[in-house]
């Protein structure tokens, strides 16, 4: 479980769930977001996976010697892009993930969860000054739709992200050691959250 504190000033956080196979086994994660401790959504259907490659590219980007160190100095400007592009011929905001859950119907949505890299540029100095300087960061925006289509948004560093996804990915490996389930139905706060959900259209971000 990872707790963000968003621009809002609310919390959202974020619980991996258990998949189970019909045998019982729990093998795979879905993701459970919650806002100030209430219900908000449920997304990426087994996306354990996708969470740890992400984990895992953003960990090369981030080391010493690694092609973004020679362009972000600061480590915590270092973030992945995408596959087989080169560091700046990248989109604008590269995308790291985006998870949704949809029912077994593919009809409606019962949140979303997005996370994308943005660069800002800052001057720093004196306005109007040739002694000043323009300051380029890079920074992961993480938002979340909940079911009632209400966002939220949180920016996290690299060292942030990191923390994030070492969270998430060592609750779902707990959960995956856990013992064998006597079930073969959906998983409960799941199943609810889905009967919940609508579409994704005219949602609102709370900033």
């Amino acid at each position: 479980m990872r707790t963000l504190r968003c621009l809002d000033g609310s919390a959202l956080t974020v619980v991996p769930v258990p998949s189970f196979d019909r045998g019982g086994v729990p093998y795979e994660v879905t993701l459970e977001l919650r806002r100030d401790g209430d219900a908000f959504g449920a997304v990426g259907e087994r996306c354990g996976y996708f969470l740890a490659d992400v984990a895992a590219r953003l960990a090369a980007a981030r080391a010493d010697g690694s092609p973004h160190a020679a362009r972000w100095p600061d480590p915590e400007d270092r973030f992945p892009v995408r596959d087989g592009a080169p560091d700046g011929e990248a989109a604008r905001d590269p995308e790291l993930f985006a998870f949704r859950y949809r029912d077994r119907g593919d009809v409606m949505s019962t949140g979303e969860l997005r996370c994308t890299v943005r660069t800002s540029s800052l001057w720093v100095g004196r306005q109007q000054s040739a002694a000043g300087r323009w300051r380029v960061a890079r920074r992961a925006v993480l938002e979340a739709w909940g079911a009632g289509g209400r966002g939220v948004r949180a920016v996290l560093t690299s060292t942030e992200l990191v923390r994030f996804l070492d969270g998430l990915l060592a609750e779902a490996d707990r959960l995956q050691r856990r013992p064998p389930l006597r079930r073969t139905g959906p998983i409960p706060a799941v199943q609810s959250l889905a009967g919940a959900g609508r579409s994704g259209r005219n949602r609102r971000l709370e900033r």
